[in-house]
Order: structure tokens, then C-alpha cells, then sequence
């Protein structure tokens, strides 16, 4: 497949009240294709998110920004642009960062978590030294990351639900953000 530089085309989703932040690398083309973040059919991201907050599927745009915004949580990627060679992030050159610090500066984020291994390291070396705030590396969702189970990202993934749960919390203490 070639290699071809990717400018990202989707805009972030969060409000003001998000609490977490959920990074990954850039959109796939499916993804582009679709619109929408984590766009491939076979992707399992918004199955285990709705499954994480015990909420029905969602097929649509829509119904995806609602799971995110009624759970506080914001959904963006790492990079703004780089060289890429369909979805495969392995072959990832020339990353540009998104301004994630503008983003964390218009809502209450206070953890981060990455969809795979390449997004976390990507944000440890492009935006950590900026933003100090560490991030979590969760499994991907991807079609391509098969060796992990459904449940097993399930179970991974509850821990955005648990940061959460803490900033309501926080929130109800006085304490947040």
C-alpha cells in the first residue's frame, strides 16, 4: 500500500464537563471515509464503550457523541498530520500533533488514555513535555488487534468508567479539575 500524508479531517468531541480524554493515533481511511472516529465496521471501540457504560450500541454520529458527552468523556487523536500507509500506525512518519493543550484547556480532563501502543507513544513524546498530564495506554480496538478479546478490552476499558466515577466525586467534594 502507499504511503500518503494524511491531514486530519474530524473535529474533537468534548464540552466544557468531559472529564476524560480518549486519544488515538489518526482516523483510519474507513474512519475518513465514515466521518467518524473508529468508523470500521469491525472496529470494537464504541461496542466496549457502550458495554463499559451499560448503554445500548450506537450506529449513529450522533448516538456516538451522546455516549461520549453523557459520560464526560472527550475523543480526539494524537496527530493533526503525518505520512501513513492506510491504518497501518506501524508505518507512521513525519507526526504533527493536534493542539491537545488548547483542548485540555477548555474542559475539566484530567486523565487520558490512548487506543494502542503506537498513540501512547506518540503522546509521551509530542504532547507529554507540554502537558505533564500522563496517559494511560489501553489495548486497540482495532480489527487488526484480534488477539485480544472482547472481554479482555472490556475489562481494560472499565477503568475510563472508574476515572470518571472519581471526578463526579471530585466534583461533589469540591475537589475537581
Amino acid at each position: 500500500m502507499n504511503t500518503q500524508t494524511v491531514e486530519h479531517p474530524l473535529r474533537p468531541v468534548f464540552a466544557a464537563d468531559s472529564r476524560v480524554l480518549i486519544l488515538g493515533t489518526m482516523p483510519s481511511p474507513k474512519s475518513r471515509e465514515t466521518g467518524f472516529y473508529y468508523g470500521h465496521p469491525q472496529n470494537r471501540f464504541w461496542r466496549v464503550l457502550a458495554t463499559v457504560f451499560h448503554q445500548p450500541v450506537p450506529s449513529t454520529i450522533n448516538e456516538k457523541k451522546t455516549l461520549l458527552l453523557q459520560n464526560h468523556i472527550a475523543l480526539w487523536d494524537v496527530l493533526r498530520a503525518c505520512s501513513i500507509s492506510g491504518a497501518d500506525d506501524s508505518s507512521i512518519k513525519d507526526p504533527q500533533p493536534n493542539d491537545i493543550p488548547k483542548l485540555l484547556s477548555r474542559t475539566n480532563v484530567y486523565a487520558v488514555f490512548t487506543t494502542g501502543k503506537k498513540a501512547y507513544s506518540l503522546y509521551q513524546k509530542l504532547v507529554f513535555p507540554t502537558t505533564h498530564l500522563q496517559a494511560v495506554s489501553l489495548p486497540s480496538t482495532s480489527p487488526a488487534n484480534c488477539r485480544v478479546s472482547f472481554t479482555e478490552l472490556v475489562q481494560e476499558y472499565r477503568y475510563i468508567a472508574k476515572k470518571v466515577e472519581e471526578g463526579e466525586e471530585k466534583e461533589k467534594n469540591g475537589n475537581c479539575c
